[in-house]
């Protein structure tokens, strides 16, 4: 079986982008065309770090997602939305939910089903800042601007007094590590480079407890590990 196919660089230097943020990158090609899944690179290294399952983003939520959604009640925010699968779920159980993404390609496919997102980085003024019951880091969301710290931060200040978010960790649980990183599709063609971070259950302990986050349960369900933590109510 052969490998991945070599890596044809669209942009090198400082990774001053994001995640989706480019409307011609391979992530939003790949939600258009249906593509089922994209390889995420390490650019110092030139190999493959980790598959991104852009199949699952364009599904519906799965029996073990929607369980996530009876972890709490009152409204619920999703960093890195995709489509809104999560919002889409939430909302048919009768949870008031939005989605917040950078992907123009995901806000239109949301859009278009109905389901309410914001083109926008998690990093700019969101609405009900303070006040969301819930906020989800699902798919490996936790890597968003490789800084965890920075994000769990950014979380706490979305976080009603006894929130909680739900994170997904990495497989690894003992992964800890921030990169410059690029998508590529499965002819090798790629887009401009952004930061990210692998962090498993292990060290996002750390990162949660810097944040000021208490750790309220772990599990793992399919192979995926989910992290929950609560913002302390005074």
């Amino acid at each position: 079986m052969s490998g991945p196919a070599p890596l044809t660089w669209v942009a090198f230097g400082s990774a001053t982008g994001e995640f989706g943020a480019d409307a011609a990158g391979p992530y939003d090609r790949a939600l258009r065309e249906g593509r089922g899944q994209l390889l995420l690179y390490d650019v110092a290294s030139g190999a493959p770090v980790d598959v991104i399952p852009v199949w699952r983003f364009a599904a519906r939520a799965d029996q073990h997602e929607r369980a996530l959604l009876a972890r709490g009640d009152g409204p619920l925010l999703d960093l890195g939305c995709g489509p809104g699968r999560m919002v889409q779920a939430s909302m048919s159980s009768g949870r008031p939910a939005l989605g917040v993404d950078l992907s123009r390609a995901a806000c239109e496919i949301a859009v278009a089903k109905g389901i309410p997102v914001l083109r926008r980085s998690l990093f700019e003024s969101l609405p009900g800042e303070g006040r969301w019951a819930t906020v989800l880091l699902l798919d490996g969301n936790i890597g968003i601007g490789g800084d965890p710290l920075r994000l769990l931060n950014r979380v706490v200040a979305l976080l009603a007094p006894g929130g909680t978010v739900i994170v997904e960790g990495d497989p690894d649980v003992t992964a800890d590590v921030a990169f410059t990183a690029v998508l590529a599709d499965d002819k090798g063609l790629s887009g401009p480079t952004f930061r990210w971070a692998r962090v498993g259950a292990l060290a996002l302990r750390r990162h949660a407890h810097r944040a000021g986050l208490r750790l309220t349960r772990e599990w793992s369900a399919d192979g995926r590990t989910f992290c929950e933590y609560a913002r302390p109510t005074t």
